[in-house]
């Protein structure tokens, strides 16, 4: 007969909240170890995030219009907090997003400035600005002797090409200046459309480098 009563038999000297005193402890610090782990790697995460978002990002070079300065298919890092400090410069290689189409990413160097003059004529570069009465020939060393600066129009007449630039403007040109097309074909380049700027090319390793401000 079943006594409600009856009490369950122990072994003398062990209770049955202690029959294994180090296994609570081990799931503990098993959990533990996990949760430390998913810290790390949502730690890790986040910064990686925020270097590829809001740092540096990796492009390839997609065509001939930077040669010789780039070569198609080189691998390259921009940075882009710079630009959060300081306007871009003459002569920097800018990554931007194509006026015309957003979802297009360009590589172009940078030739006009807000506020300045270029003008196009005898296929040379010339740059002024508001101070200036004449315009001064842009002295580029990063060009192939042999490189020509066209004008994009459909008119042979059409010897000379020049625009005003205004606030936050910019005037871009490929370095291959016979097969890029640029600001000479679809106008300015609005401050708000660049990227970042190149600063290493990373591949093929023989023509590894950390790009410098380009001197005039």
């Amino acid at each position: 007969m079943f006594n409600n009563n009856s009490k369950i038999d122990q072994p003398q000297g062990e209770s049955l909240n202690n029959i294994n005193p180090g296994g609570n402890n081990k799931v503990i610090s098993f959990f533990s170890f996990l949760f430390d782990l998913l810290k790390t790697f949502v730690i890790v995460a986040l910064v990686a995030f925020a270097i590829r978002y809001f740092v540096i990002q990796p492009f390839v070079v997609d065509g001939d219009s930077m040669l010789p300065t780039f070569i198609n298919n080189e691998y390259l890092i921009a940075e882009k907090i710079s630009y959060d400090f300081k306007n871009p410069s003459r002569g920097d290689v800018a990554i931007f997003r194509y006026p015309k189409n957003p979802e297009i990413i360009y590589i172009k160097r940078i030739i006009g400035l807000p506020g300045e003059t270029v003008e196009i004529k005898n296929n040379s570069v010339y740059i002024a600005d508001s101070t200036e009465s004449q315009a001064k020939k842009l002295s580029e060393s990063y060009l192939s002797t042999v490189s020509k600066t066209y004008i994009y129009s459909e008119s042979e007449k059409d010897q000379e090409y020049k625009v005003a630039l205004k606030e936050n403007e910019y005037f871009v040109m490929g370095d291959n200046r016979e097969h890029s097309s640029d600001s000479r074909e679809w106008g300015v380049l609005p401050r708000t459309n660049i990227v970042g700027r190149v600063w290493i090319t990373v591949t093929p390793l023989e023509n590894f480098k950390v790009w410098r401000h380009q001197i005039y």
